[in-house]
């Protein structure tokens, strides 16, 4: 049985693992509004550039550009959007098991150290590792996209996606996959990362002219559809990161005060004992004497 010292010391080793938890709230709760709101402020502009794209391929050819064209076959190259840092719940962990369904000879591009270890830890072929900053830039994005757009327009791939954990609320996050190449069934699905309507076109939009030329117009937009699209995966990635890291730290930090309220109680029992106890020898030795 623990001595009343053993217990202060445990009640005291709890309160400072408490006072961390508390601090990491707090730090990431400050980081979840920023990234909640780049990621929601950048919804619109990814929806509405989704529709217009859909509504030009619709009046392009797959041979007006390569990033238009359907392969049968082949490999496909997976972009993992991780983490660098623990502490966020079961964020990770649920991302690793999607990750783990897809086939053996599927080429891996990672981005966040947790998701780089798991590909090494799993014997997974990785061509190629990045990072990211907690306030993602688009030249980070834009760095992910060119290698993977140079492995599918030199036939190393056929098809490139992207998993990630899709910022749904505070308290839901959601690994999904997404497709970046070919561009023609991305820009077919709407580019909701969620929810917000971002105002729309007309529905039968009529035919569109390409100045100075169909390929010239599409040469330049389509990269930066796929810059722009990794882009806010980052920023849902991030959102998703702080909110997860919040509410756990947020639940620990309950943990360890409803584990001092049992600690105490257990000490006030045992202190209560020892002094029943000497009280009890008191009167026996006084008794003993009488």
């Amino acid at each position: 049985m623990p001595s009343t010292r053993d217990i202060r010391r445990r009640i005291k080793s709890v309160k400072n693992t408490a006072q961390i938890t508390k601090a990491m709230q707090m730090v990431a709760a400050s980081k979840m509004r920023k990234a909640q709101q780049a990621a929601l402020a950048g919804r619109p502009y990814a929806q509405l550039m989704n529709k217009m794209l859909a509504a030009m391929a619709a009046e392009a050819t797959q041979d007006s550009h390569p990033f238009l064209q359907e392969r049968e076959g082949g490999r496909r190259c997976v972009i993992l959007i991780s983490t660098d840092k623990g502490l966020c719940g079961g964020l990770n962990s649920n991302l690793m098991r999607e990750a783990a369904k897809f086939e053996p000879d599927t080429i891996w591009v990672a981005a966040g150290r947790k998701g780089s270890q798991f590909l090494a830890r799993t014997q997974r072929k990785m061509v190629a590792e990045f990072t990211y900053k907690d306030t993602p830039l688009f030249s980070e994005a834009r760095a992910i996209s060119k290698f993977a757009c140079d492995l599918f327009l030199k036939g190393e791939v056929n098809r490139v996606d992207i998993l990630f954990t899709n910022f749904i609320s505070t308290l839901v996050q959601k690994p999904e996959t997404r497709r970046l190449l070919p561009i023609g069934e991305v820009v077919a699905v709407k580019a909701g990362m969620g929810a917000e309507k971002a105002g729309s076109l007309p529905e039968q939009p009529g035919e569109f002219l390409f100045e100075p030329s169909q390929e010239r117009v599409l040469a330049a937009l389509l990269p930066h559809a796929g810059n722009f699209h990794i882009y806010q995966i980052l920023l849902e990635a991030k959102a998703s990161e702080h909110s997860a890291r919040m509410v756990a730290m947020k639940n620990a930090t309950d943990n360890a005060a409803q584990f001092i309220k049992d600690l105490t109680l257990e000490y006030n029992k045992l202190r209560q004992a020892n002094i029943t106890k000497e009280l009890l020898e008191i009167a026996s030795a006084a008794m003993a004497m009488g």
